[in-house]
């Protein structure tokens, strides 16, 4: 009888988490859920016992499951970062229209399945004991992604359980992101030889050292995010990062584990198989272009004709009713995610999620040392090189063939598609010292675009940030507030907290510094 409580607790206790067994009273029905603020949301009383699986839910949810992954993360930031483009006239997100219902998917995750466990953690372990610091740790990774869509949200005061939850501004969050991280990684040195949540872990399985390079390479992002608004503190937080250990090698990388059981799976894998979206026309013009090696491992041959097509961003119904924009003519996902042809797909739905990569910490040290910080005594060509061949060397491509890459000449081509668009730009993959400082940031932001792939929420603030790598403007502009000409700077504040959060959204716009629309840049964003 035990034994079968204590299943029943643990039972109860993902469905408290999952933001589930929230129950409303009343003859309201849905209404009354719909118009509660999930940001005020608390976790239930729990114990010990369930630490580990309150762990597991806010990692799997930071990140997004599967069954929200579309909403999230593919209809929005992975077009504006133009990793793909859709093929299906029923999305309009590509043409920057704001579908805030859609949204839901990106906010209410974090604030009913992060926050609530992440604070039963808190409140339940020492400040100084392993498991407190990764949930510290796994805090961070998950606002910086809300944060970098909205600017600011709430997050000192979240899951308070108050009727009205302030927002905070995006310069003090940020504060608390470095604080945070620096207190984890001390905290943890001391450590090492524990091994928190075993393996409810499902990044790490509970080795804190490669969590301390985790919390000091996304210390190190964090700390470039800024360095345009903030170069003093940015130099002092990159330069702390770099000397605690970041990420070196791919076997440093992080992923989250994923399984068949309910939503737990790979979200790209699962969507890849709807024949909504292809390979986007930035990506053609650079990959093809340069003769990328990772063209073949990001995406396949288009099915008709066996080569690698991409399309542009912001098609109409009517454009993409062209042939040429079909799905049949454009590549899809590569096998990693996806196996198949034509309207015949199979998702690959145990595939981990990406989440962060040793090559990723190579260009940001690239760019520290292009602006003078000592990031552990290379230079911002050979941090840039080894970006490039780590990245290679995680899909498995190494020997003459990454030599040759690192050291090619060729430049991104023009798509050949319906709008004659140009090459998107004429830099090289090799690294020139004779080339202007401007050139050497456009290689180094463009490399990074491309190792991080298919993190489109990283890319999409990184662009926002450098304007690197250099990207098509959208065919089609269907959004008043971002002409054509221009480019989506944040994602507006949500109808659903509007409606049940109403003057804590009404106050957090004196926070922006400009108006309530897709075109106010964020606090770190100086372009």
């Amino acid at each position: 009888m035990k034994n079968i409580n204590k299943l029943l607790r643990k039972s109860l206790v993902v469905g408290l988490v999952s933001g589930t067994a929230v129950v409303w009273s009343g003859c309201t029905g849905d209404f009354e859920e719909m118009n509660t603020s999930k940001t005020k949301l608390t976790a239930a009383a729990v114990g010990q016992d369930e630490l580990p699986f309150l762990f597991s839910r806010a990692q799997q949810q930071a990140s997004y499951s599967g069954g929200t992954y579309q909403i999230a993360q593919n209809l929005f930031a992975d077009l504006y970062a133009q990793y793909f483009a859709t093929t299906a006239t029923y999305f309009p997100s590509d043409r920057y229209v704001m579908r805030f219902d859609w949204l839901t998917g990106h906010w209410n995750p974090i604030y009913t399945d992060v926050v609530p466990q992440l604070k039963k953690v808190f409140e339940l372990t020492d400040p100084t004991s392993a498991e407190y610091n990764l949930a510290s740790i796994m805090w961070v990774y998950a606002f910086h992604r809300v944060t970098d869509y909205y600017g600011p949200v709430p997050y000192f005061d979240a899951g308070n359980g108050e009727n009205t939850v302030k927002y905070d501004a995006q310069n003090l969050i940020y504060d608390d992101f470095f604080k945070r991280l620096a207190a984890a990684t001390t905290a943890l040195k001391a450590k090492t030889s524990e091994k928190p949540y075993d393996t409810f872990d499902i990044m790490y399985g509970g080795d804190v050292n490669k969590w301390i390079k985790f919390a000091n390479t996304l210390r190190l992002r964090l700390a470039l995010r800024i360095s345009k608004v903030d170069p003093a503190r940015a130099k002092t937080e990159a330069e702390a990062a770099v000397a605690g250990g970041v990420f070196t090698d791919i076997t440093d990388d992080a992923y989250m584990v994923k399984a068949l059981a309910g939503d737990d799976h790979n979200g790209l894998g699962r969507i890849a198989i709807w024949n909504e979206f292809r390979m986007s026309a930035s990506m053609e013009s650079v990959l093809k272009g340069t003769g990328d090696p990772r063209i073949g491992v990001y995406f396949q041959p288009a099915s008709k004709t066996n080569t690698f097509e991409g399309v542009r961003n912001g098609l109409t119904a009517a454009e993409l009713g062209i042939d040429a924009n079909s799905n049949d003519n454009n590549s899809n996902v590569g096998a990693h995610w996806v196996t198949g042809s034509g309207a015949n797909w199979d998702s690959q739905l145990t595939v981990h999620q990406d989440i962060m990569h040793a090559s990723e910490a190579y260009f940001l040290r690239a760019e520290g040392a292009l602006n003078g910080w000592n990031m552990g005594g290379g230079t911002a060509k050979s941090y840039y090189e080894l970006g490039i061949t780590t990245s290679l060397a995680q899909w498995s491509i190494t020997g003459a063939t990454a030599t040759a890459f690192v050291a090619s000449t060729k430049t991104p081509v023009a798509p050949a598609d319906q709008q004659n668009s140009p090459a998107i730009s004429n830099i090289p993959v090799k690294w020139d010292d004779g080339s202007t400082e401007l050139v050497k940031r456009e290689q180094i932001g463009t490399q990074k675009w491309l190792a991080i792939y298919p993190d489109g929420i990283e890319a999409w603030a990184e662009f926002r940030r450098t304007r690197f790598p250099k990207l098509y403007n959208v065919v089609n502009s269907d959004n008043a507030d971002v002409p054509k000409s221009t480019f989506i700077r944040r994602i507006p504040f949500i109808d659903a907290e509007k409606a049940s959060n109403g003057a804590a959204v009404t106050a957090a716009v004196t926070l922006l510094g400009g108006p309530d629309k897709a075109s106010t840049p964020l606090w770190w964003d100086k372009n």
